[in-house]
């Protein structure tokens, strides 16, 4: 596996978001575009020119980084590629105070996040808050 800083190409976002269930991404694909075009640093994990999975983070690089996306194609789940694209992350930004994400409470995900030292808020005294200003209320984060 070779993680390499991604290119956005409309047919793989549009089939790694569909494949974990992110649909509502892609009723705007413009936008996620856009997004991914303005990302501080977005990140592909590939088995030749196969992609794996992919981690989009934004922020200002110095201060804060905040990982927008982290996705892997479920057969690939498991096998060490979101933990590889996470590493990478973290070498690129070594000296950056806050490294934070947004993610589904479950016990699989918390478990996964906490392996690679990331805390919930409140274990360090602080608490996040979330305007969703979507048109439907979100299944999960």
């Amino acid at each position: 596996m070779e993680i390499r800083e991604y290119t956005y190409h409309e047919d793989e976002v549009r089939d790694l978001y569909a494949a974990v269930g992110w649909k509502a991404y892609l009723d705007d694909l413009p936008a996620l575009e856009r997004g991914f075009r303005h990302s501080l640093l977005t990140l592909g994990a590939y088995e030749g020119d196969s992609l794996l999975g992919l981690l989009r983070a934004v922020g200002d690089g110095a201060t804060v980084v905040f990982i927008q996306d982290i996705l892997v194609f479920p057969e690939r789940q498991g096998r060490g590629v979101g933990t590889a694209l996470l590493k990478a992350l973290l070498a690129r930004y070594p000296d950056v105070r806050q490294i934070q994400l947004t993610t589904d409470d479950t016990p699989a995900t918390i478990a996964f996040y906490r392996s690679l030292g990331f805390a919930p808020l409140s274990a360090i005294g602080c608490c996040g808050f979330m305007k969703y200003q979507a048109k439907k209320a979100p299944a999960a984060c």
